[in-house]
């Protein structure tokens, strides 16, 4: 009996595999041998493992008296540089698997690992890897810019603020926002957005850029005075779900399923390996009367 670990980045439909080639590439593929259990390859139960052994017990069948203590499973290590399971959402008229990082456990039984698997003798098991937050929050992050206008001697200053750098699902996003207005023109209106990036990391890279919370204020700033608003915007993906190419964590089907977290990237990572990056980030934009 082995076991197989395999994370695979799949960046086309089923549906385009034509001719034997599949649009998708295994990021990395692990073996073990469950049973019989290789002495030099056995490791210590897992806290899961023995509390599993310590509720059913190591004999189990119909007739346990005569079936021999089952070997534990190997357990399969994830490296701590492979991404987290991500999909991107595919349109309404899009058919068969969507396209994202996956992870799969399957067990099988054959007399090597170079056997053809039959799906009678074997099991699959659709698992997705998670990520935790960093325990120490970095700082408030900040932005500002300055316009310069043709008939004004002053410019306009923008200056956009967050309460913090790292937000949980569903949690509000207070944007600060602070203006100086010391041209002659007025702002007639002011746009707050909170954006998702998806960076397809492959042979090219390419981006997928959505919108996940938007909210356009009439607020005006006046020729020379200033302005000062926090903005609340709540990125959810119950608003966003007709969006094709939007970042989902694991699968489409799971009814706990977010948008997906923003990608940690280690020193010296691999950018190739980790198939999908996300990133947010909020966008302000001033409009000013007389074409500015």
């Amino acid at each position: 009996v082995f076991v197989t670990l395999t994370c695979a980045f799949r960046y086309g439909r089923e549906d385009l595999d034509v001719l034997g080639l599949t649009f998708r590439k295994d990021l990395f593929v692990a073996n073990a041998q469950a049973f019989p259990p290789v002495p030099e390859e056995k490791k210590p139960l897992t806290r899961l493992q023995e509390r599993l052994i310590k509720k059913l017990g190591r004999k189990r069948g119909p007739n346990p008296s005569s079936i021999p203590s089952p070997p534990p499973l190997l357990p399969l290590q994830i490296p701590p540089n492979l991404p987290c399971s991500v999909t991107l959402q595919p349109g309404p008229e899009d058919t068969g698997k969507a396209c994202g990082v996956d992870y799969e456990v399957k067990a099988f039984c054959a007399e090597n690992l170079e056997e053809k698997i039959h799906k009678r003798n074997s099991v699959r098991l659709v698992i997705r890897k998670v990520q935790y937050a960093p325990e120490r929050p970095g700082p408030q992050p900040m932005a500002e810019t300055t316009r310069q206008f043709l008939m004004s001697d002053k410019p306009l200053h923008l200056e956009a603020s967050l309460d913090k750098e790292i937000y949980y699902h569903g949690e509000p996003i207070s944007v600060n926002v602070h203006v100086t207005n010391n041209t002659n023109k007025t702002v007639k209106k002011i746009k707050i957005s909170v954006r998702q990036y998806a960076d397809i990391c492959l042979f090219n890279t390419a981006q997928y850029k959505c919108p996940v919370a938007v909210e356009d204020a009439d607020d005006m700033v006046a020729p020379s005075s200033t302005f000062c608003k926090v903005y609340t915007l709540t990125p959810f993906l119950a608003n966003n779900r007709e969006k094709r190419g939007l970042a989902l964590d694991g699968k489409l089907k799971h009814e706990d399923t977010n948008l997906a977290s923003s990608t940690l990237l280690r020193d010296g990572a691999n950018k190739e390996i980790l198939g999908i990056i996300v990133s947010y980030k909020v966008k302000v934009k001033l409009v000013v009367s007389r074409g500015g």
